[in-house]
């Protein structure tokens, strides 16, 4: 048995009141039966959007699926709950969307047009209704379709991504006649809006174990329809004479993805495609077996540009994407001079930099390395002590009116060559980035 939060039971005791049933399903039930956090809440009801609507009537209903949205305060935190009227489904020609919806009468005919077992669950706060025994797979931690699996991924061809993401979200295997037919439909996901899949692949690599999600798209079919550059580096071999490489390009890839330290999608997917020019630049020679990728970068950033429009991704998040895969073979030696830090801080950006670390630190374990190195840690030491000093002749404690005011001159060139000038002797020590100090120095040019 479950407990609801209170604000939940009241909201659904204005429905049975008024003799509607209302049940608790889909994700709701599906996360409060794993103890997870829970924060969206989606209801179905026998009563009608307008019969809801006059319960409720400041909810707002826009679609032909029969969903109301609600606003329900609980002190100072406010949810949107989702109520959808008991329906039935017609045909999907579109692999996407039903051609027509029909009301049902009982709580047993919607949960028969849901995608997966584990959230086909409904509870009226009492007992729970659970026809195709969700809560077992719950237990066996197992993704598995409701009825015939072909149909249901025929039906709507973004549930072949959705299990693949269930899976890597919640950490459970899926069921082998649904990964059967994952594998045999899985070419339907190309009649899919991209954004719907971007948005699925995302949730993938946002979840607890973004590298399995991968190598479940690429068991099941899916990797080669929407990221076939990845599923293609499988092929392409590493190990070689003076290369520190142990696996396939394929598989570092992934195993990069698995050990970056970072949460953020965007350079999680970064790192799955940090090497990705690699296939283009593939070089063996034939007498030394000695296997070179040079400028795989460059060709790799190109290619993930071209992903990045594939996946509709926003203009800040593409060119995220591709600057990280661009910078990724920045050159890190103890032999750096503070001015080739400062290039790679001007390159990379300083907002940047933690994500190109962090897409480092998964590209070396990813590899088959430690974590870090001495060299690298030096290397971030003197990334902070470089940023201490000015970094820019706008972190100058003069600028160009100080110097015409001092010297009497002019605007033009000669006032940005004198900061410059400047600039130089503050960075390299031999100035302190005090006013005072530099206005009494402009007085002996």
């Amino acid at each position: 048995m479950i407990t609801l939060p209170t604000y939940v039971k009241s909201f659904m005791d204005k429905f049975t009141k008024k003799g509607f049933q209302i049940y608790v399903v889909g994700g709701s039930i599906r996360d409060l039966l794993l103890s997870k956090v829970h924060k969206d809440w989606d209801f179905a009801t026998s009563a009608t959007p307008e019969e809801t609507l006059e319960l409720f009537p400041k909810g707002f209903s826009n679609n032909k699926f029969g969903t109301v949205g609600i606003t329900i305060e609980d002190g100072k935190t406010k949810h949107v709950f989702e109520v959808t009227t008991f329906r039935t489904e017609g045909e999907y020609k579109d692999h996407r969307h039903p051609e027509k919806i029909e009301w049902a009468k009982t709580i047993e005919e919607d949960l028969a047009r849901r995608d997966f077992t584990v959230n086909a669950i409904a509870y009226d706060g009492k007992k729970f209704t659970d026809p195709y025994n969700g809560q077992e797979d719950l237990k066996k931690k197992l993704i598995r379709a409701v009825g015939d699996p072909d149909k249901r991924f025929k039906e709507d061809a973004l549930r072949l991504m959705r299990a693949v993401r269930l899976s890597s979200e919640l950490g459970f295997l899926i069921d082998e006649k649904t990964r059967d037919s994952i594998r045999a439909n899985a070419p339907l996901i190309k009649e899919i809006a991209w954004e719907r899949i971007r948005d699925e692949f995302m949730r993938i690599l946002n979840s607890e174990n973004p590298a399995e999600g991968v190598l479940f798209l690429r068991s099941c079919g899916l990797l080669e329809q929407i990221l076939p550059e990845i599923d293609k580096a499988f092929e392409i071999p590493q190990k070689s004479p003076k290369r520190h490489h142990i696996y396939d390009v394929g598989t570092h890839l992934v195993m990069a993805l698995k050990h970056t330290p970072s949460k953020d999608p965007v350079v999680r997917f970064a790192t799955l495609l940090h090497d990705i020019g690699k296939i283009k630049t593939f070089k063996k020679d034939p007498e030394t077996g000695l296997i070179t990728f040079y400028n795989h970068e460059v060709v790799g950033a190109k290619q993930a540009g071209q992903i990045a429009d594939r996946f509709k991704l926003s203009k800040k998040d593409k060119d995220k994407l591709v600057l990280l895969v661009r910078q990724h073979q920045f050159t890190v030696t103890e032999l750096q001079t503070d001015k080739a830090i400062r290039r790679f801080i001007r390159e990379v950006g300083k907002e940047n930099i933690q994500d190109m670390l962090d897409l480092r630190t998964g590209d070396r374990v990813g590899s088959g390395s430690t974590p870090t190195s001495w060299r690298l840690d030096l290397f971030k030491k003197r990334l902070v002590e470089v940023q201490k000093k000015p970094f820019s002749i706008s972190d100058l404690k003069i600028d160009g009116k100080d110097v015409m005011k001092e010297l009497k001159i002019k605007p033009g060139p000669k006032v940005g060559k004198i900061l410059n000038e400047l600039f130089e002797e503050v960075v390299e020590g031999k100035l302190k980035n005090e006013k005072l100090v530099l206005l009494k120095h402009l007085k002996s040019l």
